[in-house]
């Protein structure tokens, strides 16, 4: 059959330099689109044996290859796999500029979002034209395994392009680039370069299944006298050299890998010097297969925090690499967890660079998620060295999860450790503190401060204290926002020592203090009420405390109300919320109290009944780590105290 010339439509030139110029951010993807289509390649060809005996294609060396030659300036990516008859290259190569062209722009312009675009632009599959990006002229030659004849397409780009038929040419298909001419001011993109094309081939391409090889000539030696050179066996002949390792570790059984080679692979995609704290290895088959090989690290990285923080596993698509720090792949919270996903299949877009958000990947990253968490929890009682060597790294962090996560929320409290007033040294577990919960105990009790020493030493842990009930203490900026949502762990409600009122102690500790409080309240009740009016400006109540037992006073938040730190931290990130008036407790067992009580019966209009309630109102706010109203005020009103107590 002669050569035929065939013009690019108006529409599908367009298209083409659309693709050539806009889709790829990264010129270096073209030799990785073009090696996956070779893979993609032998492995048809490797089924398509096994299914027809009488094929006759040689598959004792099912291999790519590369050959640069820097002198012509062509850069040539050959394998022996499949190959496309000629009715093939018309179909598959010539797609963009099939009567379907101006159909597909008019729908590329209709479509309103990235992802319908994407997808439309997927259906080209035009991974192969990524070349004319790095060539001015594209020559595809190709021999369908099983046929005697095979066919040439050549195009630069541009107007037209040419089909014809060859009657000796080889099995599988050798696409040979002439490149653009150098750029001077950008080594980086010398594609004649060895090692350019080791480092391209290792990043992308390293886990391909078959060999890639490439022939280094001598400098200077064109590519006809090294194949005589070769055929001869002078010693002059080029060096081949496998590019790739072959060893995708996560497609291998744990009995074919060795802790080392999983040490090794962490450090080559972390960047980290220390080997791994955990390896998590996943397959998932059925509808949607895909293989992960994860790690924890052994320390958290010190940017974990900030915001620049690059997240995500590598996404591989059967071995061949799509992207770093996938962010689609993991949440947020577990984003210190480093790895590799490879799926058979998944919706890309052309360029293999955005990942379309659809089932697939939402199932991938809940399925990722869960088993990181359940890993966890096996550390906890198979590891525990290993797991509080992971708290005391991503503890914190971890915790997000709590917020962003409420799918998980219990499995990430499960894994959670807090400290405690029971053990000044190790944090306890939720399972932990329930075990020696007391009895009649309803709530897991909890108290957020900036230090452990402020949580401690607080006024609000008195009675607590006194009763030896157990107190989580939450000092993590986190804690403050994910507490006040209320959770619930094992059937117990969580609560705050300084929310609310504090009803603690047995049915019948109640009922025998019942009396007492009843007589108190009445003792009380004139101070309370003037105190409240009193302090209107800075607190809604005053009332008797029944957690102090130590303290003359302290200032508490109401059940629903935010506390402070909460407070600020809204107004931190740029979120006003209204500012909600606190309750003062006083403690009707404090001297200074019984003696407020008794002056403000004997003289309610001394100055000095004024002051004492401002003082205890200040001193506080002061024992919780608040903010003086008036600071000025408190000082002056302390030193005359202090100069008349001379």
């Amino acid at each position: 059959m002669p050569t035929e010339t065939f013009e690019f439509q108006v529409e599908a030139r367009q298209l083409l330099q659309m693709m050539i110029h806009s889709i790829y951010s990264n010129k270096d993807v073209f030799l990785r689109e073009l090696v996956s289509n070779a893979s993609d390649a032998l492995d048809k060809l490797r089924l398509e044996a096994l299914r027809d005996d009488s094929l006759g294609a040689d598959v004792s060396d099912l291999h790519i290859a590369l050959d640069a030659d820097p002198q012509d300036r062509t850069l040539t990516v050959r394998d022996n796999g499949i190959g496309m008859s000629r009715d093939e290259v018309v179909e598959l190569i010539g797609t963009i500029a099939n009567s379907g062209t101006a159909s597909f722009l008019r729908e590329l312009k209709e479509a309103g979002d990235t992802a319908t675009t994407d997808g439309l632009i997927g259906q080209f599959g035009v991974g192969f034209y990524a070349s004319f990006m790095v060539a001015d002229e594209v020559t595809l030659l190709t021999r369908r395994a099983g046929e005697s004849e095979g066919t040439r397409w050549t195009s630069s780009g541009e107007g037209t392009y040419t089909v014809e038929t060859v009657a000796d040419a080889p099995q599988g298909t050798a696409i040979v680039l002439r490149l653009k001419p150098e750029d001077t001011e950008d080594q980086l993109y010398d594609y004649t370069s060895p090692w350019k094309l080791r480092e391209i081939v290792k990043r992308y391409s390293d886990f391909i299944t078959w060999p890639i090889r490439m022939a280094t000539r001598p400098a200077g030696e064109p590519a006809e006298q090294a194949d005589d050179a070769a055929e001869s066996g002078d010693a002059a002949a080029p060096e081949v050299e496998t590019l790739n390792s072959m060893k995708a570790l996560w497609a291998r059984s744990r009995d074919e890998v060795t802790d080392d080679e999983y040490h090794e692979l962490y450090k080559h995609i972390s960047h980290d010097w220390t080997d791994p704290l955990e390896t998590i290895r996943l397959q998932a088959e059925g509808t949607f297969e895909y293989q992960a090989l994860l790690f924890i690290p052994s320390h958290a990285p010190q940017d974990l925090f900030l915001q620049g923080y690059k997240r995500g596993v590598q996404l591989y698509v059967k071995r061949v690499f799509i992207m770093d720090d996938c962010e689609a792949l993991m949440p947020s919270y577990l984003r210190f967890v480093k790895g590799v996903v490879d799926a058979q299949d998944l919706s890309l877009n052309v360029s293999r660079e955005i990942l379309q958000q659809d089932r697939q990947i939402q199932l991938m990253h809940r399925r990722l998620a869960k088993k990181v968490l359940s890993t966890v929890k096996d550390m906890m009682t198979a590891h525990p060295e290993r797991y509080a060597t992971f708290w005391r790294e991503f503890g914190r962090v971890l915790k997000e999860g709590l917020l962003g996560d409420p799918e998980n929320r219990d499995s990430i409290l499960g894994v959670s450790s807090f400290a405690t007033t029971h053990d000044k040294d190790q944090p306890t577990t939720l399972a932990q503190y329930a075990e020696r919960m007391k009895d009649g105990q309803e709530h897991i009790y909890y108290l957020t401060g900036e230090s452990r020493q402020a949580v401690e030493n607080s006024p609000h842990m008195e009675a607590f204290q006194a009763r030896g009930i157990e107190v989580l203490l939450l000092t993590d900026p986190v804690d403050e926002v994910w507490v006040d949502t209320r959770p619930e762990f094992g059937g117990r409600q969580f609560r705050s020592v300084a929310k609310g009122e504090v009803d603690l102690g047995t049915a019948e500790e109640k009922e025998q203090e019942g009396s007492e409080r009843e007589k108190q309240q009445e003792e009380y009740a004139a101070l309370l009420g003037w105190m409240a009016g009193h302090l209107t400006e800075h607190v809604k109540q005053v009332r008797l405390s029944s957690r102090l037992t130590v303290s003359p006073a302290c200032i508490v938040s109401d059940t629903h109300d935010v506390t402070p730190a909460l407070e600020n931290l809204y107004r931190a990130m740029g979120q006003e919320i209204p500012h909600p008036k606190r309750i003062l407790e006083l403690n009707p067992k404090h001297p200074l109290v019984t003696a407020l009580n008794r002056t403000h019966t004997e003289r309610p209009d001394d100055t000095a009944v004024g002051e004492t309630a401002e003082l205890l109102h200040s001193l506080a706010l002061l024992a919780e780590g608040g903010e003086l109203p008036d600071p000025a005020r408190f000082v002056k009103l302390t030193a005359d105290r202090l100069e008349r107590s001379l």
